[in-house]
């Protein structure tokens, strides 16, 4: 009952003298302290939605107009050209204007004022146009032409000095609608090579009557609502493709990222898991103050921030039909699951953010905890892991009242979701084996000590080591990996731990302890838990998971082939994919659209005409290096070429899925979208983002790196690859298939890719010396 008496902040009895009350003065106290830090946090909003609406100007300024317009009135020079005498004659007459001076004062800081909103008006809309410019991204390497040099420096700028993480949102351009021929084009260039002469001519037949009958009437709609809306895809991805979505979220929506794998700070979970949640209630704090700098391409052209608003205090709440996003503005705790029980951790005491070594002292708390799991509750996030339509129902039956609800909101409302495992991962170079289990670990656990509806889940193994586990809707990778860089970096080379392995500092031993949360799980709703964990434990199991370090070489040697890192592993996987299956697929590569307001992200179809030549010509072994250098630029130039296109809004996917949208909507039947909205991804890839913030040198840390993280396949009998070039000398690899299919075996491809990664670099006959 301790934690109840916490929570009130006065009791009262009934005497035959009268009502007796009771104050608590220390949870008032508390109270009030909890009041200072909202209102501090809603001033520093105000402050900052203020600068960020005049960016590129600022408070200075605004004073330096006014100045100059003052100072020039001292001369009789009248820069208004009149303005200031015509707003004069329509000020009002009373007290507050009544001598000639002051109303010449009010009339010059009003003009002043009105120059400086048109300035701010001009420069962004100026801002605006010169970021709508991306020839830049066509131009080779090392030749800039004279364009494009004017254009940065006019970028720079405008681009003021010290910029807050929202401050460019209003001046990025809007992603433009491609018009349909060139869509149509481009998808029947990229599927060409992949079906035969009598496929094709049909896919032909039915691409053209879509472009000559049932575009145009779609087009119009989707302009219309890129005119209207910030951002013609974004919403309709998110709700669509995410939130629509009815199969567990676990393996088939949400990824995970490991921890730094060559090094390691602490064996204390406790410790770890002190400086890491600390670390991340610091970027909240310069997140919610927008002190966070906005990644720039380049260091020049800003990326969209939109997405980061949602990364903490964020649930995915299930739905019969489609589920929502829920988004508080502030939480000031958050849930831990450990062996079976959920907790209630508080990040502050007061207003004060609870110190790394106060936070490892509540989590070992829980870690020391001998209670056991209440009925129903071990296996209770299993609901979380298996069918969105089945966990949506038992939530409205068994969770909307009662200390269930309490329980349940105490999760949903929390910062974000912490797991305690009992068991210890981690890399070991002489167990390849070692970092498949890690990311199996990561990827779904036991399939209920994870609550994949949390925008992200923060795990600690028992040696350590961390990882996160996290939801799609929300965002994409590069954002979270945003915060990673930032956690690991801070743990590193910030925070710090005793010779011991603990936290620095002392202590704080009078905090209360984390709060067990109180469950009454019937069991019906027991039954249903048992029924989602099956469904999660079978797709769990069906997983095959197979993460390596690709060793022999990394970025540098592939800079000394002249052709882009992105581009060679591309190449390599279409030929490794060759090698394994005896065939070509439709292949995914994810690419950002960030450079557009509330852009996320674009198919980059990477299996080219210009590729498959290369790989059958490699495949057939008849043909001299000096042509299959030829065939691997021709190959690389076309997949950059695809990859700037879809960064700069001329993809091929995106808008066939929102024209198909808008089809639905209309109720308009096309068997062209239809088709093209089928076909599967045999091979879903992606390159994982590094070194977002410079939180450390790199060069002078070689062994902090981490391993990236990966996700399942996309499709029953095809593979999922995600990559990380991770440095100069090394590559990570995260490849996952399933094991019911008879075509597909992780290893057996990743395998394939190492020797393809060999055999391509030996094309150009450069060592690992010479990179």
């Amino acid at each position: 009952m301790a934690e109840a008496h916490q929570a009130v902040a006065f009791q009262f009895t009934v005497t035959p003298e009268g009502v007796d009350f009771q104050l608590s003065r220390e949870v008032l106290k508390q109270i009030y302290l909890s009041g200072v830090r909202s209102w501090k946090k809603r001033l520093i909003r105000i402050k900052n939605g203020i600068l960020r609406g005049v960016y590129p100007g600022s408070p200075t300024s605004w004073l330096v107009v006014v100045m100059t317009t003052v100072g020039s009135s001292c001369y009789n020079v009248d820069v208004s050209m009149g303005l200031v005498y015509y707003i004069q004659r329509w000020l009002p007459e009373g007290r507050p204007y009544r001598t000639p001076y002051t109303r010449t004062l009010l009339s010059m800081a009003v003009f002043s004022t009105g120059v400086w909103v048109m300035g701010i008006f001009f420069f962004r809309q100026t801002l605006k146009l010169l970021l709508s410019y991306h020839g830049w991204m066509f131009e080779m390497h090392g030749q800039t032409s004279h364009l494009t040099r004017v254009w940065a420096v006019c970028v720079r700028l405008l681009s003021g000095r010290r910029p807050m993480l929202y401050s460019f949102q209003t001046s990025l351009p809007k992603l433009p609608v491609p018009s349909v021929p060139a869509t149509v084009h481009r998808y029947l260039e990229s599927v060409e090579h992949l079906l035969d002469d009598e496929q094709y001519y049909r896919m032909e037949t039915l691409a053209k009557e879509f472009e000559e009958k049932t575009a145009p009437r779609l087009q119009k709609y989707l302009v219309l609502k890129s005119w209207w809306a910030t951002n013609y895809v974004s919403d309709w991805w998110e709700e669509y493709v995410y939130l629509r979505g009815r199969n567990p979220l676990m393996v088939n929506s949400n990824y995970y990222v490991m921890d730094l794998v060559l090094v390691k700070n602490t064996d204390v979970q406790a410790a770890r898991l002190g400086n890491a949640v600390h670390a991340m209630i610091t970027y909240r704090r310069k997140l919610d103050r927008e002190e966070i700098k906005p990644v720039m391409a380049l260091g020049l052209v800003p990326m969209c921030s939109y997405q980061m608003e949602r990364m903490f205090n964020t649930t995915r709440i299930p739905g019969k039909d489609t589920d929502m996003l829920q988004h508080l503005p502030d939480s000031r705790h958050v849930a831990v699951y450990h062996k079976g029980r959920f907790f209630k951790l508080w990040l502050y005491e007061g207003s004060r953010l609870l110190k790394p070594r106060d936070l490892e002292m509540q989590f070992q708390r829980i870690l020391d905890d001998p209670s056991p799991p209440q009925p129903g509750e071990e296996r209770l996030a299993a609901l979380t892991a298996g069918g969105r339509v089945e966990w949506a129902q038992a939530r409205q039956a068994f969770f909307s009242s009662g200390k269930n609800k309490a329980a349940l909101d105490a999760i949903e409302r929390a910062a974000f979701f912490v797991a305690l495992d009992e068991e210890s991962h981690h890399y070991d170079p002489e167990d390849e084996a070692s970092l498949s289990l890690y990311g199996k670990a990561l990827l779904h656990g036991n399939c209920y000590n994870r609550w994949f509806d949390k925008s992200f889940t923060l795990i600690s193994f028992k040696n350590g080591q961390l990882g996160l586990n996290t939801e799609h809707a929300w965002a994409d990778a590069p954002i979270i990996g945003h915060l990673w860089e930032f956690v690991l970096g801070t743990d590193s080379f910030h925070l710090g731990y005793t010779e011991t392995g603990h936290c620095l500092g002392k202590p704080n031993p009078v905090l209360p302890p984390p709060q067990r949360l109180q469950w009454a799980i019937p069991e019906q709703c027991q039954a249903v838990i048992e029924s989602s964990y099956q469904v999660a434990k079978a797709l769990a199991d069906d997983v095959e998971l197979y993460c390596f370090q690709f060793l022999p070489f990394g970025k540098g040697l592939i800079k000394k082939c002249r052709t882009s890192p992105d581009a060679f592993v591309q190449i390599a996987l279409q030929l490794a994919h060759f090698r394994d299956k005896g065939k070509f697929c439709l292949t995914y590569e994810a690419s950002m659209t960030r450079m557009f307001r509330e852009g996320r992200t674009e198919t980059v179809r990477s299996c080219t005409r210009e590729s498959t030549a290369f790989v059958q010509a490699m495949v057939q072994g008849r043909h001299p290096n000096e042509d299959l250098r030829r065939l691997f630029r021709k190959a690389a130039e076309k997949h950059q070429n695809m990859y700037r296109l879809a960064m700069t809004g001329a993809g091929i996917d995106r808008h066939l899925f929102c024209l198909y949208v808008v089809s639905k909507y209309l109720g308009v039947e096309s068997p062209f979208l239809a088709e093209v909205l089928s076909e599967p991804w045999r091979l879903s890839t992606s390159q994982i983002a590094q070194f977002q913030i410079c939180m450390f040198d790199p060069n002078k840390y070689p062994k902090h790196l981490g391993a990236g993280g990966g996700f399942g396949p996309v499709a029953d009998d095809g593979y999922g690859v995600s990559y990380m070039i991770a440095g100069e000398n090394t590559i990570f690899f995260h490849v996952s298939s399933k094991f019911s299919s008879s075509e597909t075996n992780a290893q057996r491809f990743g395998n394939q890719i190492r020797q393809a990664l060999l055999d391509i670099a030996n094309l150009f006959q450069v060592s690992k010396a010479d990179g």
